[in-house]
């Protein structure tokens, strides 16, 4: 930990264990006594953390206790543009630092400060972030299995099929014979991991769908994942996960949200260059990738609307890289149609809802 305290001309650094917040409220209590005495007056405690793996506990721990935290999203510090540059704790702590003291003073684009979310709806996107990881469990499992029979001739096997284990004690290996009886015990295994795996993904469908349903009853209009799911190509996943990751947010224009998911277009333009570098990617995964799979739903479902209808014109009979960026494009400018739905009622232009 970097510190600049008032009334001495260096930074002092301090190393405290991770995890352990008495330790650093006791720091900082040290800190805050030691430059009172030596200025002779009340001194505000400010800290600035990178947000990162460790959460918001930090954060919410430093506000519960009196002192004012800040959160900032590391990709938006500047940093030295030279290929090779020195990166050390202190270089990053003094930098963390230098800003800090510039947004005190009010310089408001020195970085981006991240907005926390409350304890509530941090646990809320538990349930589409575990649905996502017993998803990746399950294709694993089911590639395994594939690979395993694939070695002896077999094609044509489906893990998730019900009668899946009906089917394994008819398989013939490509040359005519039973299948081994060890591969088939080890296969069975796999297929027993398979079930959980599925009974856990039923189980967490089923808390999305009772939180959605809750959430409706509280607050009185139906919550934005409801409303999602009323236009066609817009299913109870996709909808939930936008509302969870995205959508319970505040934010004040389209380039917010845009950026917020990573999908803001970063242009170079120095001289007499001008081109565009692509997308940022410096936002939420998870919602990036949903859009773009959303956007593909959209031209197959919404046909007759407006962002279908600039998509086809845009792109034409074009196959391939045009395309790959139109969709990009076009997922872009449909996040911003959802969120003017669920925050201000405007349907997207010629958009259809479900029967």
């Amino acid at each position: 930990m970097t510190v600049d305290a008032p009334g001495s001309d260096k930074l002092s650094r301090h190393a405290v264990a991770g995890g352990d917040g008495a330790a650093l409220l006791d720091l900082l209590a040290r800190l805050r006594t030691t430059a009172e005495r030596r200025t002779g007056r009340p001194i505000e405690v400010l800290v600035i953390q990178e947000a990162g793996l460790d959460g918001f506990w930090l954060h919410r721990l430093l506000e519960r206790h009196g002192t004012s935290s800040h959160v900032v999203d590391p990709a938006s510090i500047a940093v030295n543009r030279r290929h090779r540059r020195a990166k050390t704790d202190a270089i990053d702590g003094e930098m963390l630092l230098r800003t800090l003291m510039a947004w005190a003073r009010g310089e408001r684009r020195v970085c981006s400060m991240v907005r926390p979310p409350s304890p509530e709806e941090e646990d809320r996107r538990r349930l589409t972030r575990e649905r996502a990881t017993l998803l990746k469990e399950r294709i694993q499992h089911t590639n395994r299995i594939k690979g395993l029979l694939c070695g002896q001739g077999i094609v044509d096997y489906d893990p998730l099929r019900k009668d899946r284990l009906a089917r394994l004690d008819a398989l013939e290996t490509g040359d005519g014979r039973p299948l081994p009886e060890r591969l088939k015990a080890e296969i069975r295994r796999e297929i027993e991991r398979i079930e959980l795996v599925c009974s856990q993904i039923a189980a967490v469908e089923r808390e999305r769908d009772a939180l959605i349903e809750r959430a409706s009853e509280a607050t009185g209009p139906e919550t934005p994942a409801a409303a999602l799911a009323r236009l066609k190509g817009i299913g109870g996943e996709l909808g939930s996960l936008l509302w969870l990751e995205a959508l319970f947010r505040r934010f004040d224009n389209r380039r917010q949200i845009a950026a917020y998911a990573g999908l803001a277009p970063s242009p170079w333009q120095s001289g007499g260059t001008d081109r565009e570098q692509g997308i940022s990617k410096a936002g939420n995964r998870r919602l990036r990738h949903a859009m773009v799979e959303l956007a593909w739903f959209w031209l197959r479902h919404q046909p007759d609307s407006a962002l279908s209808a600039w998509f086809r014109e845009r792109v034409g009979q074009g196959r391939g890289r045009i395309r790959r960026i139109a969709i990009v494009a076009l997922a872009r400018k449909l996040l911003v149609a959802l969120w003017r739905y669920t925050t201000q009622a405007v349907v997207p232009q010629g958009a259809a809802f479900k029967a």
